[in-house]
């Protein structure tokens, strides 16, 4: 044997006390999905992650499992963004949210094939991508038209200018439709932030591939780091954090589980936190968009000036 040929090792590979033969197949190398918090892309801090699988048992990729120090960070990050984002002009926020649509566009090839991998056909996979980009632009078109809407006049007995008009209320929790990987996710992002709020959004645990792509359409869209924050994991690990915490405005929750929804009634009276449950919306009609969905997450706030009668009772010209 020549000294420079190499024998190749006879070992064999040992996995839970059972020795095998090498494998010639490969290992795939799965993707990590990261969380979004702050225009960041961050591990979790609690280093743990999931596999999800579909329906024939491939798995998808690593998918951080995110804790309540990781909402919490969220929650930080969003009620710094607020103060801008609130205050931003309705057109600029109209055309962020067309910008969206817009990237979403151009990389439909990777949702599609995303939504693929979790169990969706490639028909229901293209008509649920375009349905989300028109969505997106639905909202962008109503940032600077949902205030005249909603927005009044008020007759008062007295020498006073009385109007009513809406404004955020500041930093939403979201948790998205388990079942939806895309549109329902976009369905419920778009109407919080249109309306000048922010928001933290726990994704589909089972499909959560599209949310993790769609943060990364969010940073290439212009959007200020902290409108929106997107985290992955257990709902039943983080429904309590998400409805708990103080600095939390209004809780959006898009499942039908009687457990929670009497727990998130409960614990919204502690700080008078609003709670909207969507469970009964179907987001792939036009049930799924709406000026309402805006509303929603909108303080009205009446004020009251006063005035001078230039033609007082019985005056005259």
């Amino acid at each position: 044997m020549s000294k420079t040929e190499i024998k190749k090792s006879s070992l064999l590979i040992s996995e839970n006390g059972i020795e095998k033969a090498t494998s010639k197949k490969r290992l795939e190398v799965l993707k990590t999905y990261k969380i979004y918090i702050g225009g960041q892309f961050p591990r979790t801090e609690s280093g743990r992650y999931y596999v999800p699988t579909n329906a024939g048992g491939k798995k998808l990729a690593n998918v951080c499992l995110s804790s309540r120090k990781d909402f919490r960070d969220a929650v930080v990050s969003a009620r710094g963004a607020f103060g801008s984002w609130s205050t931003r002009a309705a057109f600029n926020r109209g055309q962020i949210l067309y910008r969206m649509a817009e990237m979403l566009e151009g990389r439909k090839a990777q949702f599609i094939e995303e939504l693929i991998q979790q169990d969706s056909s490639k028909g229901k996979a293209e008509k649920e991508l375009n349905l989300a980009i028109d969505r997106l632009i639905y909202y962008a078109g109503w940032c600077d038209k949902y205030q005249q809407l909603f927005s009044a006049v008020n007759p008062v007995a007295s020498s006073h200018f009385n109007f009513s008009v809406p404004e955020p209320m500041g930093v939403v929790s979201i948790i998205a439709p388990q079942n939806d990987s895309l549109l329902g996710l976009v369905s419920v992002i778009a109407p919080v932030i249109a309306g000048g709020n922010t928001c933290i959004i726990l994704a589909s645990e089972t499909k959560p591939l599209c949310s993790v792509t769609f943060a990364e359409v969010l940073n290439s869209s212009d959007l200020p780091g902290g409108v929106v924050n997107i985290l992955t994991g257990k709902v039943s690990e983080l429904a309590t954090w998400f409805v708990d915490h103080m600095d939390v405005n209004a809780t959006i929750f898009c499942e039908n589980d009687p457990d929670l929804k009497k727990m998130m009634q409960e614990k919204s009276a502690i700080n008078l936190k609003r709670i909207f449950f969507y469970d009964k919306i179907k987001w792939n009609t036009d049930q799924g968009q709406s000026p309402y969905l805006i509303l929603d997450t909108q303080e009205i706030k009446t004020t009251w000036h006063p005035i001078e009668n230039i033609a007082g009772s019985g005056g005259g010209y």
